[in-house]
């Protein structure tokens, strides 16, 4: 896939499109990390209902990846740092495992970088699965490194580590 991509705002329309990609992700890219019981949990209708309704309460924090010719294959949702408002967090990032590798999750994540230092954000954080190395080998490439943060949700019970990046030393510019 070398079509143009679009980073833009995700709009209620998306909804379907990025609901299929966190729903690809979540099935194929966590099928190791995940138990059948926690992949269980989502569905297409469920999975559509989710990113309806985050859509409609935080639409400005969310970017997709829109390629032509095959649509919205990325999203990143961001905003303050639920635990530490002076920060940025990126709440989630995903790419559809048929066009992971080819960039779009790099250029999601400069553009939600971006949009939270324009927010007045020197630092941003995020969670990601301490047992996902393909994630965890994705977000060290783009300057992210783990804190002492760690963490198990309840919901998914598998352990997670906090990354943080210093926006005011990045190249959010991209």
């Amino acid at each position: 896939m070398t079509a143009p991509v679009r980073v833009r705002r995700a709009v209620a329309a998306d909804a379907d499109a990025v609901g299929a990609v966190f729903l690809a992700c979540w099935h194929r890219s966590y099928a190791d990390l995940l138990s059948p019981q926690v992949q269980a949990r989502y569905d297409e209708a469920s999975a559509v209902a989710l990113w309806r309704r985050v859509l409609a309460a935080a639409p400005d924090g969310v970017l997709v990846a829109d390629v032509t010719g095959h649509g919205v294959r990325g999203i990143v949702r961001f905003g303050a740092d639920p635990d530490d408002t002076r920060h940025g967090h990126v709440f989630s990032l995903y790419v559809h495992p048929d066009a992971q590798g080819l960039g779009l999750g790099g250029k999601l994540l400069h553009a939600a970088s971006r949009e939270l230092r324009v927010a007045g954000h020197g630092m941003a954080t995020l969670w990601v699965f301490a047992r996902n190395d393909a994630a965890r080998r994705f977000y060290a490439a783009q300057g992210w490194t783990p804190d002492t943060g760690t963490r198990v949700e309840e919901a998914y019970g598998e352990p997670e580590v906090r990354l943080r990046r210093n926006l005011a030393e990045a190249d959010v510019r991209k």
